[in-house]
């Protein structure tokens, strides 16, 4: 898996995509990343939009969490399980519902920039929470009901049964132990990609950063060929 960041023209984000993650590296084989997520993570760095936090940057579509460090640097990458309602809303007082009385159609994991670290909780002691008002944190995958075959799931290597969840993100334990758990111990940033809204609403000031980059190129290359 290749996590090389797109070009941003700053030796912090070079430095970063040289760093090996294969020890840390739970993608299915052959699974590539987006390149959506590769320039949102080089952005990141390059603006500093994480301010030194650890970040990661989470693809709902493909099932990724790519996890940094402070620097940019990648400390791994693994598959996920999502909210089980396609959306990037948080449905007004769905934080104060039991699991059992939150419609389906609001089991949506949020898309955005969120900062979070960890909390207690009521039911589940203390826990990484991504977005304390919506109720959505980080944890290892639950094996309680064995109907929902979240560990088969998260081990498939199709992101197309990954839709399964509350609307919280889970990941292997292995992972939240090695990666997770001592990564955001302090805190950190969390990028959600969409399921349906534009990345330009998302997240605004990357996508016009990536349109002046985009623009600058074009330029470039017409100057070139005159």
């Amino acid at each position: 898996m290749a996590l090389a960041f797109a070009s941003v023209g700053v030796a912090s984000a070079e430095e970063a995509a040289a760093q090996p993650v294969a020890a840390a590296d739970q993608l299915p084989r052959g699974q590539d990343v987006a390149g959506t997520v590769i320039e949102l993570a080089g952005w990141v760095v390059a603006a500093k939009d994480n301010q030194g936090y650890p970040f990661a940057v989470i693809d709902k579509a493909a099932a990724q969490i790519l996890v940094f460090d402070g620097d940019g640097r990648p400390r791994g990458a693994a598959p996920g399980l999502f909210g089980s309602a396609t959306g990037d809303h948080t449905a007004p007082g769905v934080a104060g519902l039991a699991l059992r009385e939150i419609p389906g159609r609001d089991r949506t994991t949020p898309a955005g920039r969120f900062v979070g670290g960890f909390g207690p909780s009521i039911d589940a002691g203390r826990v990484l929470w991504v977005d304390y008002d919506s109720a959505v944190s980080i944890h290892p995958t639950a094996t309680g009901v064995p109907a929902e075959r979240r560990v088969e799931r998260l081990a498939s290597p199709s992101p197309d049964d990954n839709r399964i969840t509350h609307g919280c993100i889970n990941v292997s334990p292995e992972f939240y132990e090695q990666i997770i758990r001592p990564t955001f111990e302090r805190g950190g940033v969390f990028y959600i990609l969409p399921d349906e809204a534009s990345i330009a609403e998302t997240f605004p000031e990357f996508a016009q950063s990536r349109e002046t980059t985009q623009r600058d190129d074009g330029e470039r290359a017409q100057a070139a060929r005159h």
